[in-house]
């Protein structure tokens, strides 16, 4: 049962969060690409489900699943007990439970809610008091672990695989999640920003990234992007560019060819023909410029409802963030890289909200875990990939939470 509170309780998204937070309760606030409206979803049980992402069986939650998910049944699902929509406008604005008005741990979440008077404080932690720790063959290990890569596709063993790295800093006293978030929502407005809260893990993830996995909306349109190739969207003298003044070398145009014709034979698997391809072009994402190739898939006209689920089970995990063959790059990528990815390049984003599901690769992000801020970067390597040149796009991609936050 859908009960709807009257506009005199209005819940704010992020007050919403922050009293989820504060009362141990699950929950996740988001931002679209493009959009303004601020969206909340937040679960009142002690512990988050465990299941396999089938949009169908699903009901109104939000999904974060992990890079490795073997069998899918590791992704994490935070069902919709309050949803909570707020626009710009005034008159944008929608509020649901799906718990009574008398369960107690509803009547815990609205009693913290009651108790906070308004935002956390407005500032956020100056980034550049953020000191990183950093080991110092970090550099080292990164670019040998490229050259042993570029040297497994010169054998043969793999066409490309995704390597990443993390950085690590301690929180500063004043830092406010809250704040970071609303920054990225500014600072990056064609990106999905997403601030997480996972209790049971003691975590919380931040990010704003490009990618879209698996998108269904209201008429049934399917979409997904090819995203790949990085370069800085700043020219030497710092300004801007814009898309036309991009010049992508081989290695770049090659490497975001490989994930189009990733998606391509997934098309291909289950008969999909009837698809649209838009790109590639150049898009800009924060301080980064990237290649995109769009793909679109009416699923009323082939009458594929379960399409968004099929495509995720075949899609993830991209060869944008694992590599080709997908099998050869994971074990390279176990063997080889020295940390746990966790979510980062996994995917999240809403389930059924509105009937409509969007899903996002999870790049351009931190975790945060007991005062400590761990970023992730990764980079697609091929034959052309020189390891220094590889560190420095990982550098840019660190720069790119840390510039605004």
């Amino acid at each position: 049962m859908i009960v709807s509170a009257p506009a005199s309780v209005r819940i704010l998204p992020a007050v919403g969060w922050e009293a989820a937070r504060k009362s141990g309760f699950s929950a996740a606030l988001w931002r679209l690409p493009r959009q303004h409206d601020k969206h909340l979803v937040v679960n009142f049980g002690e512990e988050i489900t465990k299941t396999k992402i089938v949009l169908e069986d699903l009901p109104s939650g939000f999904a974060v699943s992990p890079f490795i998910n073997p069998d899918g049944a590791e992704s994490l699902f935070i069902a919709a007990d309050l949803y909570v929509c707020l626009g710009p406008g005034a008159g944008v604005y929608s509020e649901k439970y799906t718990v009574p008005e008398l369960h107690p741990t509803r009547q815990i979440f609205e009693r913290t809610l009651s108790e906070i008077n308004g935002l956390p404080a407005t500032t956020t932690a100056d980034a550049r008091r953020w000191v990183f720790e950093q080991k110092p063959d970090t550099k080292r290990h990164f670019e040998n672990t490229v050259a042993a890569a570029v040297a497994a596709i010169e054998a043969g063993e793999l066409q490309k695989v995704v390597l990443s790295r993390t950085k690590k800093a301690p929180l500063p006293a004043d830092f406010q999640a809250l704040n970071a978030f609303d920054k990225l929502c500014v600072a990056y407005p064609n990106a999905f920003v997403s601030l997480v809260y996972l209790p049971q893990l003691n975590q919380i993830w931040l990010g704003a990234t490009p990618e879209t996995l698996v998108s269904m909306d209201n008429d049934g349109i399917f979409k997904t992007v090819s995203l790949a190739g990085t370069q800085s969207a700043h020219g030497s003298d710092g300004q801007l560019l814009t898309v036309r003044q991009a010049q992508w070398t081989h290695k770049e145009i090659e490497e975001q060819a490989l994930v189009s014709r990733y998606i391509i034979e997934c098309f291909k698997k289950i008969r999909v023909r009837e698809y649209t391809e838009e790109g590639p072009k150049t898009v800009i994402a924060g301080n980064l410029m990237h290649l995109r190739t769009d793909y679109t898939v009416d699923t009323r006209a082939i009458c594929f409802p379960q399409l968004g689920s099929v495509m995720l089970e075949l899609l993830h995990p991209t060869s944008a963030v694992c590599g080709m063959p997908k099998f050869s790059a994971l074990q390279f990528i176990e063997t080889h890289e020295d940390h746990n990815r966790e979510f980062y390049s996994g995917f999240i984003g809403p389930v059924n909200v509105e009937n409509q599901t969007h899903l996002f690769v999870n790049l351009r992000c931190l975790k945060i875990e007991n005062g400590i801020a761990t970023l992730y970067a990764g980079g697609g390597i091929t034959e052309d990939s020189t390891p220094e040149k590889e560190w420095n796009e990982t550098e840019l991609k660190c720069q790119t939470l840390m510039s605004v936050i």
